[in-house]
């Protein structure tokens, strides 16, 4: 009978033993997430356990998060805590979604840098999508102390960057984004567009300088090479360029729909009126496309251009100056009709 009562209760253990594991088996192991696609947290170096658990559940609305909150106070989640952007996939478990987010297994995402008319909206509209806030990139990015080290002045700042999409890590460092970002310009000038550069005669900041009068000069891409063609012709004729984008970003008003003749006496390095060939530097942060029209621009024999009278964002362009004072008379004359004084 004794020795009955021990088998019974030896077996009455071990499937206790057996429940238990099982359990824990499952609230650790087991899959407790069921999503139609995945979605991402995002933890700041405030974060909490506490706060990356509530995260977790309103990201996911995992069937149990025991598994996790028994892994966090057992390990002390608080100190081995990343920063960064987490996925959370449909199946994941308890035991996983943890090691994900202690190893740092961050998922990258795409970051814009856009082509800003100012360093300082490009460094404002990338704090957005990323954890670093405007101030911490500015640190380096406006600051003189680093980028003259890296080869850059004030007025050539806006050549470092290359408007694009590129794949970072959402808690990346200020230094690590401007390394990057030097690494990608680097990418960008290859050998083929260097050589490209130096058949037309101008250096890397040259190209990029003549891109963003011809940025500013038109929305239209099929027009940017012949716009580029325009101011090349220009430039080996020793002809002043004469680019109202110049006088607009001397003025610091870039939203001027028409330039006055006051204007062009405006005292500025940037005025193309008053001084010959480039500008010291880019009047805005240039597109590729902008880029390649000027590597690639249209050989022809241009050297005025003026907006159309149909307001349509493109231009007339002339060979002789009789030919663009008659389309700038039509120009001037839509403007007076729609009484648009400035």
């Amino acid at each position: 009978m004794r020795i009955k009562i021990i088998i019974i209760s030896a077996i009455v253990i071990a499937t206790a033993v057996a429940g238990i594991a099982f359990y824990g088996h499952h609230i650790l192991k087991g899959s407790q997430v069921n999503i139609d696609q995945t979605v991402y947290i995002h933890i700041y170096p405030y974060d909490t356990a506490e706060s990356i658990i509530k995260k977790i559940d309103e990201a996911a609305h995992p069937h149990t998060m025991l598994g996790f909150k028994i892994l966090a106070k057992h390990n002390n989640l608080d100190k081995q805590k990343r920063t960064g952007r987490f996925a959370i996939h449909d199946g994941d478990d308890m035991h996983s979604l943890y090691l994900r987010i202690v190893s740092n297994q961050q998922t990258p995402l795409m970051v814009t840098i856009p082509a800003t008319r100012t360093v300082e909206q490009l460094v404002a509209t990338v704090s957005k999508q990323i954890m670093i806030d405007s101030a911490a990139i500015a640190h380096f990015a406006l600051n003189h102390l680093y980028y003259e080290r890296v080869g850059y002045t004030d007025a050539t700042l806006p050549c470092l960057f290359i408007p694009n999409s590129y794949e970072l890590y959402w808690n990346i460092t200020p230094e690590r984004f401007m390394t990057r970002m030097l690494r990608e310009h680097d990418i960008f000038w290859n050998k083929t567009r260097r050589a490209k550069a130096k058949a037309i005669g101008l250096s890397i900041e040259e190209v990029a300088t003549l891109a963003s009068i011809v940025d500013e000069e038109t929305n239209n891409n099929a027009e940017k090479p012949i716009v580029a063609g325009l101011y090349i012709n220009r430039l080996k004729r020793g002809i002043p360029l004469q680019a109202d984008p110049t006088v607009k970003y001397a003025l610091g008003d870039f939203a001027r729909k028409r330039i006055l003749k006051k204007d062009l006496e405006i005292e500025s390095p940037y005025n193309t009126y008053k001084h010959k060939g480039l500008p010291p530097g880019p009047i805005r942060i240039p597109t590729i496309q902008a880029i390649e029209s000027v590597l690639n621009y249209t050989k022809h024999n241009y050297l005025y251009m003026c907006a159309k009278e149909d307001l349509s964002g493109t231009h007339n362009f002339a060979t002789t100056l009789s030919q663009h004072n008659a389309n700038a008379q039509k120009y001037q004359h839509t403007l007076n009709k729609l009484n648009i004084k400035k």
